[in-house]
């Protein structure tokens, strides 16, 4: 049987997958990592007037070109309380940080070019030019102007803006729902203790922490035995609830025990593609069930965890409209890495800098798909395409980052 690589198979599962264009009205406190739906128009002008930004006095520019001139300080503008007056020949007007600049004026020289005199007057130590230190009216938004677009990630600049633009609510496209199944008579729950031929099954948790991280709600569907009639009230179940995608965690194969794919293929699935030509994650399984998408991935944790990133991170990104990650990077190998079979190679890698300050990506010597202590400690995935050749320590080689880099 020939397998799919693993560039057509995200193709084959990313292509058809449309944007989730569901809409939901949020309070802005809530709205964070959420993507705007609408554009925010401005509800008011901002600054709303010509406004102080330093701590300083206003005055006319022109009577005091030159240091040395002596000004009548005639009152006070603070912010939220401005000065009513008008400023005039030789007159000024100690003004702080965001006060309204007064009629008359059209600078604010600082207080440090200034020194005070004892009959309440002030003499210039600096000249003081036309516009210095004033923020103009609209400087920053004017009313009516669109200033976020729709499309747009709300990360906490945008929120701020949101809210200065006088929005209390945005209404912002809804995350898509991932819901999560792990079958097996041998998993239990964290906390449980196990039977003698049962682990405890940890795959749901890393795989939804993985979808959530990406911009999606989680349904935690529980394990279900090998028994069809509950995998299929479990599928029901998230069928009902809207689910958007639904990942199954383990028997996707054909054996006697594995009744995942049967299951969803009896319930009207439409398998698209099964078995991928990448290690470890042989097993993956892609297909639709209405409009719902399904992905079966593997119940090997390493497994599970690697076609997790490779197949539901970009699609979750997709569904929620957000940029995909790019995880990729080149290193240089520290230790000899053998020539590759047919199958694309993800190994686990520590990673370091050399001297030059290049990356340098150290392959753990057990790579059993079933050690999640490997897979917790690496900083990367060495992939090694098809077929590639023996690789000498320092040879370039491409990684595919587990968390950002540091340093």
């Amino acid at each position: 049987m020939t397998l799919l690589s693993v560039s057509e198979a995200r193709s084959r599962l990313l292509d058809p997958a449309t944007p989730i264009g569901r809409t939901e009205v949020l309070d802005l406190h809530d709205a964070t990592g959420r993507v705007l739906a609408e554009g925010l128009v401005a509800r008011l002008t901002q600054p709303p007037f010509n406004a102080s930004a330093m701590d300083g006095y206003a005055l006319r520019s022109r009577d005091a070109a030159v240091p040395g001139a002596i000004l009548r300080v005639i009152g006070t503008a603070s912010a939220g309380h401005g000065f009513d007056g008008t400023v005039g020949a030789g007159e000024a007007v100690r003004i702080f940080t965001g006060a309204p600049v007064p009629a008359g004026a059209d600078a604010v020289l600082i207080q440090e070019d200034t020194e005070k005199l004892e009959d309440g007057c002030i003499r210039t130590t600096f000249a003081a030019i036309a516009g210095r230190h004033i923020r103009p009216r609209g400087q920053d938004f004017a009313e009516g102007e669109t200033v976020l677009t729709a499309g747009q990630s709300l990360d906490f600049a945008r929120v701020t803006l949101a809210a200065a633009l006088n929005h209390r609510e945005v209404v912002v496209y809804r995350r898509p729902l991932v819901a999560i199944l792990a079958t097996g008579d041998e998993l239990v729950r964290p906390g449980e203790r196990p039977g003698p031929d049962q682990i405890v099954g940890s795959n749901s948790f890393g795989i939804a922490a993985l979808a959530r991280e990406n911009g999606a709600d989680v349904l935690d569907l529980g394990i279900v035995p090998d028994d069809q009639a509950q995998i299929t009230a479990a599928v029901r179940k998230a069928q009902e609830a809207g689910a958007d995608v639904l990942v199954t965690l383990g028997g996707a194969s054909v054996g006697d025990h594995d009744l995942v794919q049967k299951t969803l293929v009896d319930a009207g699935m439409r398998l698209d593609f099964w078995k991928i030509a990448m290690r470890p994650g042989k097993p993956l399984m892609v297909g639709s069930l209405g409009d719902m998408r399904v992905l079966g991935l593997p119940g090997n944790p390493v497994s599970s965890m690697v076609c997790g990133l490779l197949f539901l991170e970009p699609l979750v990104c997709k569904l929620a409209r957000r940029a995909p990650r790019n995880r990729e990077a080149i290193a240089r190998t520290a230790n000899v890495l053998r020539a590759n079979d047919r199958r694309q190679d993800h190994l686990r890698a520590r990673l370091t800098r050399d001297d030059e300050g290049r990356l340098v990506a150290e392959a753990y010597e057990k790579q059993d798909s079933s050690m999640m202590t490997t897979f917790a400690n690496s900083d990367c995935l060495i992939i090694r395409p098809p077929h590639a050749p023996e690789l000498a320590p320092g040879s370039p080689c491409s990684v595919l980052l587990l968390r950002p880099l540091e340093g």
